[in-house]
């Protein structure tokens, strides 16, 4: 039996424990060599498990809800499973990686306080986004801290650009900022103190602010800003690409080879979620309509970068 493990965070998806089990199944199926770590109920877990012998459960019926104050609930709940998940990731030898499609800020508050590679960087929830040009951009931070300062984007620049380099071997990672114009003096205050320390800083290849528009043309390869702005640009593309699928399917119904091409390219469940950078260890965090099909992709895709 192999030591390699990923830890599943089984609460949180809208579609039920369940779906997620089926994920984690399809991911001993495919992974022989493959240990889960299982944090949910246990009579659920069991129940819908076939195989338990490359399985360790942590038991618990606590989880954090997407409503619940996250600061209250890290002290009301400590045995909340995506706390329990975290604390288990940083413990583990063995453990690569977690997959949670829980609640954002309570995944920060854990990594926080088990994860964080340095009191000075806060981490950040990045997500890769395909350009027109076939190109790929890293949108940070898409949810994980709604209100930053200069400084925080300042530094969710850097995570990104290390991110982009070291994954996606891109020497000198182009950096864009959100902001309402091209030009140095557009924006709210925070945009443009950020806009001047990432000026400033002559290890980043800052190219300058970036629109909406121009998001996801290829311009650049990390794009930055706080946790509102970014969640609604990946949100609104998303719903926006969405539209136009349903369009082109509705008036080409019968190419069945681009119907698929797209539901395989664009299938937002399917897809997987972001990652959160800055953190000792790989954390995933999945959208909280995620299919089994998104959680096995991105066991697959941590298995590939742990070996």
């Amino acid at each position: 039996m192999s030591d390699l493990s990923i830890i599943i965070d089984t609460y949180g998806s809208d579609k039920g424990c369940e779906e997620v089990l089926e994920g984690a199944s399809m991911l001993l199926d495919a992974h022989p060599h493959l240990n889960l770590i299982l944090v949910g109920d246990k009579n659920i877990i069991e129940n819908h498990m076939k195989d338990l012998s490359r399985i360790k459960i942590i038991d618990t019926k606590q989880f954090i809800s997407n409503d619940e104050d996250i600061v209250k609930s890290f002290y009301d709940k400590p045995n909340a499973s995506i706390y329990l998940a975290i604390k288990e990731l940083s413990e583990s030898n063995s453990a690569i990686g977690l997959i949670s499609p829980g609640n954002t800020g309570a995944m920060l508050i854990g990594a926080l306080k088990w994860l964080r590679i340095s009191p000075d960087i806060r981490p950040c929830l990045a997500a890769i986004i395909p350009n027109i040009d076939g190109s790929q951009t890293c949108l940070v931070d898409v949810g994980a801290t709604i209100d930053c300062d200069a400084h925080q984007l300042h530094q969710f620049a850097k995570l990104g650009s290390l991110y982009m380099s070291n994954l996606y071997k891109i020497k000198r990672p182009k950096i864009g900022l959100i902001s309402i114009g091209e030009e140095a003096t557009k924006g709210n205050k925070v945009t443009k103190d950020a806009y001047q320390l990432l000026k400033d800083d002559k290890t980043l290849n800052f190219i300058g602010n970036v629109e909406g528009n121009m998001a996801f043309s290829g311009i650049c390869d990390v794009l930055v800003g706080d946790g509102f702005t970014a969640n609604q640009i990946l949100k609104v593309t998303e719903g926006t690409a969405q539209r136009i699928i349903n369009d082109i399917v509705s008036l080409r119904k019968d190419d069945h080879e681009l119907i698929k091409t797209l539901k395989e390219r664009y299938d937002l469940p399917n897809i997987g979620g972001g990652i959160l950078l800055g953190t000792s260890k790989p954390v995933y965090k999945c959208r909280g309509n995620s299919n089994k099909l998104a959680i096995f992709n991105i066991g697959t895709l941590l298995i590939k970068r742990g070996l």
